[in-house]
């Protein structure tokens, strides 16, 4: 599942496209062309389909296998509102150049848009597991004056699992919430909302409230910080309240983030 998909809506109206829908049987008549990738999960391959022509497969190693992941990716890929797409442009186009700062009015409707896509798909059941600005997908398709923003890389999505703990850590350090850290955790849907939560952060200070080199590193930090305090780039009342609100730990709230 290594083809980003389109969630929410653009700036003004919702569009209506008919979903590229892969069977279960996707994997089987592609021919491997070259390696794209290597990370710590698989590598990632290009390939040819008989059907699809050139696409990306994504290879998982036998020891990080999980079922329920691969549940995650049959319920993507049949689900009508999670077409695939793929863009040029991510999140990181603003947050990455402090000498950007976007109109309040032009990250509201960026976050309208990310929150709904958000919902529709926690409606599925799932856990994205890896949201971060990389996997944010900004279109502009010309002549149309509308942004699109769209969730994208559902590579370590999985069913929501309240029974069952996490036996190792996936995503992006700066985005991994307290719970993450901790050696036995149940990760549901809040981990996603905490991850939005710093990636608006990110995209208006320009800089994550904790960003450590190593696993181990930010683990320590994190045990330290009893909260994250606002930053004096943050000017409005109304977007700090609700960022703060994606920011609370989850042991210290019993409610949905």
């Amino acid at each position: 599942n290594s083809l980003p998909h389109q969630i929410g809506h653009p700036i003004g109206r919702i569009p209506v496209r008919e979903p590229t829908v892969l069977e279960p049987q996707w994997y089987l008549n592609k021919e491997p062309i070259r390696p794209l990738g290597r990370g710590a999960f698989g590598i990632v391959y290009q390939a040819y389909d008989q059907e699809y022509g050139i696409v990306a497969v994504k290879i998982i190693k036998k020891e990080k296998f999980d079922i329920r992941e691969l549940e995650a990716a049959e319920i993507i890929h049949k689900s009508p509102r999670l077409p695939f797409y793929h863009g040029p442009q991510t999140l990181n186009l603003f947050a990455k150049q402090p000498q950007i700062t976007l109109p309040s009015y032009i990250l509201r409707a960026l976050m309208k848009q990310i929150l709904e896509g958000m919902r529709v798909f926690h409606k599925t059941g799932l856990v994205h597991r890896d949201i971060k600005c990389d996997n944010i997908l900004l279109h502009c398709p010309p002549g149309t004056g509308h942004v699109y923003a769209k969730i994208s890389d559902f590579g370590f999505a999985k069913k929501e699992d309240s029974k069952h703990e996490q036996t190792y850590a996936k995503g992006t350090f700066p985005y991994l919430p307290p719970e993450n850290f901790q050696e036995s955790a149940l990760i549901t849907q809040k981990v996603d909302i905490y991850a939005l939560g710093i990636t608006f952060y990110y995209i208006v200070v320009h800089k994550y409230p904790v960003n450590q080199p190593t696993f181990e590193l930010q683990q320590k930090k994190m045990a330290l910080i009893q909260r994250i305090d606002r930053p004096q780039e943050i000017k409005d009342d109304i977007l700090w309240s609700l960022l703060s609100r994606m920011l609370e730990y989850f042991i210290r709230t019993t409610g949905p983030r």
